[in-house]
C-alpha cells in the first residue's frame, strides 16, 4: 500500500482530497446539523423569546475552544484529533484514551440521536414507519457513503449543506415577513419564562444551544486528508463558526418574535411552527429540508467517529484492527463498521434527549483536556509555523467548560460512565495485544513521500 507525503512530514495512509472549501463546508455542515432543528423549543423553554441570547453566549464558547483546536490541528496535523493532543501534552496512555473515547463516544451518541430524529416526526410527514428500525437502516445507508470515500462523502456534504443553510434562511425570510404584515410580536424577545431571571435563562439556554454548536471538533480528525492544513484550517474553522452563529442568531431572533415561545415549547418541530404562520408554503417541503440537515448532520459524525478510531488505533491506543484500510477506496473500513454497530445499539436502548444530552457532557471532558493541552504543549516546538491562540482563550474556554460540567444532570453522568467503562476494554485489549507482541494490521508507512494511490 503507498502513502502520501503529510505537510508536517509524516507520511499517510489516507488520500488527502480535502480542499479549503470542502473543509469549510464539512465544518459548516456538521454545525449547522439537526440541533437548531429540533431543539429551539427546548431553548425557548428555558429562556423564553430571548432564546437569542443564549445562542449568542454559546457562539462565544464555541470560538474559545475553536482557538484551541486551530492551534493543536495546524501544529499537529494527524488524524486522531483530542487523543493525539492528549497523548502529546500528558504522556499517560489511559487518560489519553480516555479523551479519545469520550470524543468517540460522543460521536457515536451523536449519530444515534440523530437518526432518532430523522426517524421522527418529519419523516412521519410522509411515512407512517416504525421509529428504531427506520433509523437503524438509515444509519447502514450513511455507513456505506461513508465506506465509499472520503470525497464522495463531502460532495454529498456540499448539496446537503447549501440545503439545510437555505432551509434555516426560509426560516428567517418567513419569519420576517410575519413581522412585517404586523402577525408577529418583537417584544416577545425579551420576555422570560415565569420565575425566571435573566442569568437562570441565559445558562439554562445556553447548555442546550452548545449542542447547536458543537461539530466544528470533528475536522481535527480528518486533518491527514487536508491539503496545505496550516493555512486553511483556521480560516475554515472559523469563518464556518461565525457563518452558523449569523445564521442561529438571525433564527433566535425571528422565531419567537413569529410564534409565541409556548407554542415553539409545544412543537417537535418547532421551525415548522413558523413557516406555518408564515403560510403561501407546504409543511412537506420544509419537512424535506429539514430530513436533509439531519441526514447530513449524521454523515458528518461518522466520518469523523471512524477517522478517530482509526487515528486512535494507529497510536495504539485501540486495537490495530481499527486501522484497516478498505482496499482502493483507502477509507477505515472496520471502524466504519465498529462504529456503526455502536450507534445502531444506542439508537435501539436511548432517547433523544438523554443522547443528546449525553453528547455534550462528553465533548465538555473533552474540550477541557484539549484546552489544557495547548497550554502544556506550548513547551513542544516543531519545525514549521502553526496558528497560535492568545494564552487567555485557552484558559478562559477551559473555565467555562468546568462552568458547564457543573451544571449537568446525573443520569447524563451514568451513561456517559457507562459508556467510557465500555471503552476501557478496548483499551485493555489493545495493551494486552501490544505486550503479546501481535503485529500490526497494516504494513508501517514508508518514510519517503511515495505517490498517492
Amino acid at each position: 500500500m503507498t502513502t502520501a507525503p503529510a505537510t508536517d512530514g509524516r507520511p499517510t495512509r489516507l488520500r488527502r482530497a480535502v480542499t479549503g472549501p470542502l473543509l469549510f463546508l464539512f465544518i459548516l455542515g456538521d454545525v449547522l446539523g439537526a440541533g437548531v432543528y429540533a431543539l429551539v423549543g427546548e431553548m425557548s423553554a428555558e429562556s423564553g423569546g430571548m432564546l437569542w441570547l443564549p445562542l449568542l453566549v454559546a457562539l462565544l464558547m464555541a470560538l474559545l475552544t475553536a482557538a484551541s483546536y486551530a492551534e493543536l490541528v495546524t501544529k499537529y496535523p494527524q488524524a486522531g484529533g483530542s487523543a493525539v493532543y492528549a497523548q502529546r501534552a500528558y504522556g499517560r496512555p489511559l487518560l489519553s484514551f480516555l479523551v479519545g473515547f469520550s470524543m468517540l463516544a460522543a460521536g457515536v451518541t451523536s449519530a444515534a440521536g440523530l437518526s432518532l430524529a430523522f426517524a421522527g416526526d418529519y419523516l412521519g410527514t410522509f411515512l407512517d414507519v416504525p421509529a428504531v428500525p427506520t433509523a437503524i437502516v438509515f444509519l447502514a445507508l450513511v455507513a456505506a457513503l461513508n465506506a465509499r470515500g472520503i470525497k464522495e462523502s463531502l460532495r454529498a456534504n456540499v448539496v446537503m449543506t447549501a440545503i439545510e443553510v437555505s432551509g434555516l434562511v426560509l426560516v428567517v425570510v418567513l419569519g420576517a415577513l410575519v413581522l412585517g404584515r404586523g402577525d408577529g410580536d418583537a417584544s416577545r424577545l425579551t420576555q422570560l419564562p415565569e420565575g425566571t431571571g435573566v442569568a437562570a435563562a441565559t445558562l439554562g439556554g445556553a447548555l442546550i444551544a452548545f449542542y447547536s454548536f458543537v461539530g466544528f471538533e470533528t475536522s481535527a480528525n480528518i486533518a491527514e486528508e487536508v491539503r496545505d492544513v496550516r493555512r486553511v484550517y483556521p480560516r475554515a474553522l472559523f469563518g464556518a463558526l461565525a457563518t452558523a452563529g449569523v445564521v442561529y442568531l438571525l433564527v433566535g431572533l425571528v422565531a419567537p418574535a413569529a410564534v409565541p415561545p409556548r407554542q415553539l415549547q409545544e412543537s417537535s418541530g418547532p421551525l415548522l411552527e413558523v413557516v406555518e404562520a408564515a403560510g403561501g408554503m407546504p409543511l412537506e417541503v420544509f419537512s424535506v429540508i429539514a430530513l436533509v440537515a439531519v441526514a447530513n448532520g449524521a454523515l458528518l459524525t461518522m466520518i469523523m467517529s471512524s477517522r478517530l478510531a482509526y487515528g486512535m488505533a494507529d497510536e495504539g491506543l485501540l486495537p490495530s484492527v481499527f486501522a484497516r484500510v478498505l482496499p482502493g477506496r483507502r477509507t477505515p473500513v472496520v471502524a466504519i463498521v465498529a462504529t456503526t454497530a455502536v450507534a445502531m445499539v444506542l439508537t435501539a436502548t436511548g432517547s433523544l434527549v438523554d443522547l443528546a444530552s449525553t453528547v455534550v457532557l462528553l465533548l465538555l471532558l473533552v474540550f477541557l483536556s484539549t484546552n489544557v493541552a495547548v497550554l502544556v504543549l506550548r513547551r513542544d516546538h516543531v519545525g514549521h509555523d502553526h496558528f497560535r491562540a492568545w494564552t487567555a482563550l485557552p484558559v478562559l474556554a477551559a473555565a467555562t467548560c468546568l462552568g458547564l460540567l457543573t451544571q449537568q444532570q446525573a443520569r447524563h453522568w451514568l451513561l456517559a460512565g457507562v459508556l467510557l467503562a465500555l471503552g476501557v476494554v478496548l483499551y485493555a485489549l489493545a495493551r494486552w495485544s501490544a505486550r503479546r507482541g501481535t503485529p500490526s494490521t497494516e504494513p508501517e508507512p514508508t518514510r519517503a513521500g511515495a505517490p498517492d494511490a
